[in-house]
């Protein structure tokens, strides 16, 4: 059975640093892409990043402007390093996954975790 767990969001002052980790159980993500998505108070959900599993490939939202890091830790974790934290930045983060080499709309989410930016 699929399932994604987030951990590592938080509390932070502007200016900070986050790493946000997704950990996946009932599948190793080498076959799959897997992406972060973040969704604000009173706004969409909105992709973040997304990672390829079998090439590496990475590719991250316009508004990043590198200030983000998407990585794949291990067979099954999937990393989210954030630095420079703004308050805009805050909004719960999910974890998805698609069985594919391309496409990065989820099948399935996990439960989110709550980055908090904020003096």
């Amino acid at each position: 059975q699929v399932r994604l767990v987030e951990f590592g969001g938080g509390l932070v002052q502007p200016g900070g640093s986050l790493r946000l980790t997704c950990e996946a159980s009932g599948f190793t993500t080498d076959k799959y892409v897997m992406s972060w998505y973040r969704q604000a108070p009173g706004k969409e959900r909105e992709l973040v990043a997304f990672i390829i599993g079998v090439s590496g490939k990475t590719r991250y939202a316009d508004f990043v402007k590198d200030r983000f890091h998407i990585s794949r830790d291990n067979a099954y974790n999937t990393s989210l390093q954030i630095n420079s934290l703004k308050p805009e930045d805050t909004a719960v983060y999910y974890c998805g996954e698609r069985h594919s080499s391309y496409n990065y709309v989820p099948d399935h989410w996990g439960q989110g975790t709550q980055v908090t930016v904020s003096s």
